[in-house]
């Protein structure tokens, strides 16, 4: 891989993580701030379009059916992860998503794209997954005596909060291999494609709002300035990965993504004063060193 891809790649995880930080709780809020999220990240960079190389492409009917399908694909994607928070363990749902989503990416990768990633590389890939997957373990809390009374053993029956993070990881798979392919055999430009796809999602997210609606005003209010913010790095995070998948494999890319869960764990282990220390420091060593070997 690039020094330029690497770069690319380690600074989208960075912006990915702050507005995670930033926004934590406020996402929980569902449909009305994904809404605003949409519009605001649409407003903000639109202005930016026309500095970074319009629509790239003058296969506007390409650009059309790309941003369609992404829009499709990412609404999807929020929805099965709201589902799965709803009925499952917040950690359990996260690390199973992010684990799952780049194998998912990988494997189809090397068997449909053709990508060869070298055995360091491949060494690397799995260091990665298997430092986030444990950081999601670190951050799952055990269940008391009191919660496994009310809580039957059902030795047949899959965790949901595990098979809903199987789904979410799926669906990250699969917007992240169609956007890849549309920004690199379209040669759509990743910010006039990102600002299609959040105005589609401005378009869906409206016609699932129903009578939640009328929560869009007290919404805004009261969290504004985490509604920019989210507008400002979500999309900045995607668009710099868009950037890198021209530059090296999917393959590659897709798992480095993940470093930005090491952000957030050490965040939560050294400023909320979470739990498990040292373990998280020894996952995340895991995560850098997967790093360093797909870097080299």
């Amino acid at each position: 891989m690039s020094s330029l891809a690497l770069v690319l790649v380690l600074a989208a995880a960075v912006c990915h993580a702050a507005w995670n930080i930033l926004a934590h709780g406020v996402s929980r809020i569902g449909l009305p701030f994904l809404w605003w999220g949409a519009l605001a990240s649409a407003l903000i960079w639109l202005p930016v379009v026309p500095f970074t190389g319009g629509l790239g492409t003058g296969d506007v009917g390409g650009f059309v059916l790309g941003v369609v399908v992404s829009a499709v694909l990412h609404c999807a994607y929020m929805l099965v992860l709201q589902r799965g928070y709803s009925t499952g363990m917040l950690s359990t749902v996260y690390a199973t998503a992010r684990g799952t989503g780049p194998l998912v990416t990988v494997v189809v990768a090397v068997l449909v794209l053709g990508e060869r990633p070298s055995g360091w590389a491949l060494l690397g890939i799995a260091a990665i997954l298997g430092g986030v997957v444990a950081i999601g373990l670190l951050d799952r809390p055990a269940a008391g005596p009191r919660v496994a009374a009310r809580t039957p053993v059902r030795r047949h029956r899959i965790d949901p909060a595990i098979a809903w993070g199987i789904a979410t990881g799926v669906a990250i798979a699969a917007y992240t291999l169609w956007d890849a392919n549309v920004v690199r055999v379209w040669e759509v430009s990743p910010v006039a494609f990102m600002v299609g796809c959040t105005a589609g999602e401005i378009v869906l997210f409206s016609a699932l709002l129903g009578r939640r609606a009328r929560e869009l005003g007290p919404i805004w209010r009261a969290h504004w300035v985490r509604i920019l913010t989210f507008g400002l790095l979500s999309p900045l995070s995607y668009i710099l990965v868009l950037f890198a998948v021209t530059l090296a494999p999917v393959a590659l890319v897709a798992p480095m993504r993940e470093v930005s869960v090491v952000i957030v764990s050490a965040f939560g282990a050294l400023v909320l004063r979470e739990g498990r220390g040292g373990w998280r420091v020894a996952a995340s060593v895991i995560v850098v060193a997967g790093v360093v070997l797909i870097g080299a």
